[in-house]
């Protein structure tokens, strides 16, 4: 009989995991608008000048989806350098809101590319959210 060795494996703190998974939605949000390219019409619309469902395209507008995908870039550097209560309270906050933004943006789109990765972005920002909120809290002695 042989024995197997047990795994050698380490702690991850929970800076490194909101760190890593806000970078991983990052990678997603990056991908899916690259594939989005593809979708018919899409070009078309960005000449015209329109950004549907939204309409045409004012500065207004792309300084408010320019902020929108900047907070979870954002995020993974706040994640590692804020004081942990204000880390974890960031981190519950914009992973609940990102989490209703993306289930909002998946109903309306008739995609399976759009809503299969939407749906794993919002699965991701609800894991952050569970994650910050479960932080845990060192013992007093």
């Amino acid at each position: 009989m042989t024995s197997r060795a047990a795994l050698d494996d380490i702690h991850v703190p929970v800076r490194y995991k909101l760190a890593a998974m806000w970078t991983s939605v990052m990678f997603c949000y990056i991908y899916v608008d690259y594939f989005e390219l593809y979708v018919p019409g899409k070009l078309r619309g960005m000449l015209d000048g329109l950004m549907l469902p939204l309409g045409p395209v004012s500065q207004t507008m792309l300084l408010g989806t320019a902020i929108m995908l900047a907070l979870p870039s954002l995020m993974i550097f706040l994640s590692l350098m804020l004081k942990a209560p204000l880390a974890r309270w960031l981190n519950i906050m914009f992973g609940v809101i990102y989490t209703a933004i993306q289930l909002l943006v998946v109903s309306k789109s008739g995609w399976i590319f759009y809503i299969a990765i939407g749906l794993l972005e919002a699965a991701l920002t609800a894991l952050i959210a569970w994650t910050a909120w479960n932080w845990p809290r060192q013992t007093r002695i």
